[in-house]
């Protein structure tokens, strides 16, 4: 119970109370402290509930749903004949997932073809050292014709999958809601724009398929609007994470149009930050605009064999069908002959729906924020419950906790790979929520005691006002570096700043003061819980030191609520001070003893076996000229099944130039019988000071990808053609200065037209083809049941490369 305070509603300062400096008042002096104490975080608790509830996937619909409605059911119908096993690009298996695909399209009357070409790679990946990348692909194209089109609605997903894995959720989820979205919109009345549904090859070699149809395709020759679907785990909600520039327009269909809006303009920054690539890279190359979701939680499995139609969520997959289908019928029936807004939006989730805003006013709201925090510490020190010096200490100590939790939640991570190394080649753990919860003590435990320890001496108020300092400050500077994530603080700071102007501004002793700060409170719990829960998946537990930082930036939002669990702070004198220390003390020591015991409980939940195995990577390359083999692994620290075929530390660049330049553990091994690729000279001219070659390059086995470099030490190669397309040239200075690498090459071989800087001698080409498989390799010995394979694209590959004197 804490003693009465005169209402801080005039311009005179409140009378001192007998015992209490005023600078240990806070912004709320609650009559019966507990009472509002349990109250407040009643109401927060059910908010935060309430957010995460918002972030399920919805039911799954049985395979009896109405035909016009999307059924998981149906649509895993499909997804068990697509990933029935693996079908990477250029396998028999995928021959025969695209028959199945054509056959569904054409069942339905729509306008079907299977576009057939050899196409580049899109975006910034890069196949080889200083290699060029192109693929043949296949992909699968369909069309339902608008009644009154004024533009064309593209629905996109790859039908191919890695070697390592059937693709189950990678990506037969996106190809399955595709062929139940295309039922669905033939059954009812046609839209008045084009659909047209594209099931592209090759996205996981190259993004060949998608850059051969956006580049080259005559459907896609004026552009449109592209959705994109894919999946990067087996679970959780469906998120709208990538965009075209400008993007206002559309996020505003998706906010109405989607029944299970989920996507943040925070996760479209990031994503444009990072050089990851999907199939909707090659439409934006393309000046297409549109929307790319997945569903990315489960990330243990992503392009393992164990991304199995058994692993996926259904849910999952009604999400991603019920956005696609309502997106379809909402572009299907829009004028798209402008969506470019000139801006991008702000956005986020609330239960409900989604928030938007254009993105103009990122920096006056982070401005405003600013202003109304500053007004907040004006009345705070007008009123006495802080002086200038302790709001400048409490602004200073502020950052203690900010630096503090992700720096502890990425040690917390290191001492549990330490302990559990295998973590490393894996993108999540396969239990992660353990780990999760503790990252989420862990940050609690530090700003409680960071809280606990500086309280007394700087006073609740001024603390209170140096965190939404803090998250003020981050909002200006998001809003110039990263404005779709300025809302992430800025908005909570808005609510706190405002929260706390209305508990001084009314009677302290009343409910109102209490009520303001909880509603603040709650805001920063709309927007920043989602947030967190979203992160850990999408950055995985080695980078839980953000989900960290946001979650100490909630509870600085919500200090003033955290207050109300700590004694009445000042008057206390004797054995009441040391006992209201001990007492603040306790829930940062129930939170530490909670970090502690969720981590030690993910270790021993989380263990690898059968079903969860360590993963592990290996790979088999052999000189056809020498007969010299040998056994290649990334693993930085090898499993122990890896190390009984890797010893040391190598660069395998000059032998194998495909493989790039990374330096891997290799071992030996035996040479096995197998053919290197053939090249044939087919033409050799020479005028003046060029040289043209042309060459058939033709793998003597079933392979997946085949590559040529040239020795530059030797000669420059000036321009170079790939099945009759010309590619670029780029040299670097290693030995094999230019490579070209070629995924699903077809059995006749591929033919390559090379013109060169005549040189005094030979010129050194060296090729390479690659194949999937290690079991019949000689002194290969099969994994125990607990050790699986790592979800690599070079993961079980066997090379075979030789060099040509031509």
């Amino acid at each position: 119970m804490g003693a009465p305070t005169t209402p801080a509603t005039t311009g005179t300062p409140p009378r001192p109370i007998p015992g209490v400096h005023p600078a240990s008042r806070a912004l709320t002096r609650p009559r019966r402290r507990l009472v509002a104490a349990a109250a407040a975080l009643v109401a927060l608790a059910a908010v935060g509930a309430g957010s995460l509830l918002d972030l399920r996937t919805p039911a799954p619909k049985s395979a009896d749903a109405p035909a016009g409605e999307f059924s998981a059911g149906r649509a895993y119908e499909d997804v068990q004949v697509i990933a029935a096993r693996s079908h990477v690009a250029g396998s028999p298996a995928n021959e025969q997932v695209r028959a199945h695909l054509e056959q569904q399209l054409r069942g339905l009357g729509l306008e079907t073809e299977v576009q057939d070409t050899v196409a580049p790679e899109a975006g910034q990946l890069s196949g080889a050292a200083g290699g060029a990348t192109l693929a043949r692909v296949r992909n699968v194209v369909a069309r339902l014709p608008g009644t009154d089109s004024t533009g064309r609605v593209f629905l996109v997903s790859h039908y191919d999958s890695v070697q390592t894995g059937p693709g189950g959720n990678d990506d037969a989820a996106g190809t399955s809601t595709i062929l139940e979205v295309a039922r669905a919109l033939t059954t009812g009345p046609r839209p008045r724009n084009d659909i047209v549904f594209v099931l592209t090859d090759a996205e996981e070699a190259c993004l060949c398929g998608a850059a051969a149809f956006a580049a080259s395709h005559p459907l896609a020759a004026d552009g449109g609007v592209v959705l994109n679907l894919e999946a990067r785990g087996s679970t959780g909600p469906v998120i709208m994470f990538e965009t075209s520039r400008n993007n206002a327009k559309l996020v505003d269909i998706f906010g109405r149009a989607a029944p299970h809006p989920v996507g943040t303009s925070f996760a479209v920054e990031i994503y444009r930050a990072l050089p990851n690539d999907t199939d909707f890279t090659a439409f934006l190359d393309q000046k297409f605009v549109g929307l790319n979701s997945a569903y990315i939680d489960g990330g243990a499995i992503y392009h393992t064999p164990l991304d199995t139609p058994a692993a996926m969520d259904r849910g999952s997959l009604q999400q991603h069908g019920d956005n696609a289908l309502g997106l379809a019928r909402e572009f299907g029936g829009t004028d798209l002959t402008d969506l470019r807004s000139g801006h991008d939006a702000t956005y986020f989730p609330v239960p409900g729906g989604l928030v938007r805003y254009p993105g103009w006013l990122t920096l006056p709201l982070a401005l405003l924020a600013v202003a109304l925090v500053a007004a907040l510490g004006w009345l705070t020190r007008r009123s006495g419950r802080a002086s200038t010096g302790r709001l400048a200490a409490g602004f200073a100590l502020a950052l203690v906790p900010i630096v503090a939790a992700p720096v502890a939640a990425q040690l917390l991570w290191l001492a549990i790979t330490t302990i559990r190394p295998g973590y490393a080649e894996l993108l999540d753990p396969y239990r992660p929520i353990w780990y999760r919860l503790a990252v989420l003590a862990l940050a609690t435990a530090i700003l409680f005691t960071w809280y606990a320890l500086t309280r007394r001496r700087i006073g609740p108020a001024a603390l209170a006002v140096g965190g939404l300092a803090w998250l003020a400050l981050l909002g200006v500077l998001l809003a110039v570096a990263v404005p779709g994530g300025a809302y992430l603080t800025t908005v909570p700071a808005l609510a706190g700043a405002l929260g706390g102007l209305v508990a001084l501004r009314t009677r302290q002793t009343g409910p109102w003061p209490v009520v303001a700060v909880t509603a603040a409170a709650a805001v920063g719990v709309v927007i920043l819980l989602p947030t967190v829960v979203l992160l850990f998946p999408a950055l995985g537990m080695a980078m839980g030191g953000v989900a960290a930082l946001v979650a100490v930036l909630l509870g600085l939002v919500a200090l003033p609520v955290v207050d109300l669990l700590h004694p009445q702070a000042g008057g206390q004198r004797g054995l009441l001070a040391l006992r209201a220390r001990r007492l603040a003390v306790l829930p940062a020591g129930a939170a530490a003893v909670a970090a502690v015991v969720l981590a030690g409980v993910g270790l021993g939940v989380d263990r690898f076996d059968a079903a969860h195995p360590a993963p592990t990577h290996l790979m088999y390359a052999m000189d056809a000229g020498t007969g010299q083999a040998r056994w290649l692994s990334h693993e930085s620290d090898p499993q122990p099944w890896t190390d009984g075929y890797v010893d040391k530390v190598t660069s395998v660049e000059d032998d194998f130039p495909g493989l790039g330049g990374d330096a891997l553990r290799t071992g030996p091994a035996q040479a096995a019988n197998l053919p290197a690729p053939k090249l044939e000279v087919l033409a050799d001219n020479a005028v003046r000071d060029e040289r043209t070659l042309r060459l058939r390059l033709t793998p003597q086995r079933a392979v997946r990808v085949a590559t040529l470099h040239v020795e530059t030490v030797t000669a420059k190669v000036l321009r170079a053609e790939v099945a009759g397309r010309v590619v670029p040239v780029q040299q670097g200075g290693r030995r094999w200065g230019f490579g070209l690498v070629f995924h699903a090459p077809p059995p006749e071989g591929v033919e390559i037209t090379l013109t060169l800087q005549r040189s005094a001698g030979p010129v050194p080409i060296r090729v390479m083809d690659a194949s999937d498989g290690l079991d019949a390799l000689p002194g290969f010995r099969p994994r125990p049941p607990a050790v699986g394979v790592v979800g690599s694209h070079t993961s079980e590959m066997l090379a075979v490369a030789r060099t040509y004197p031509i």
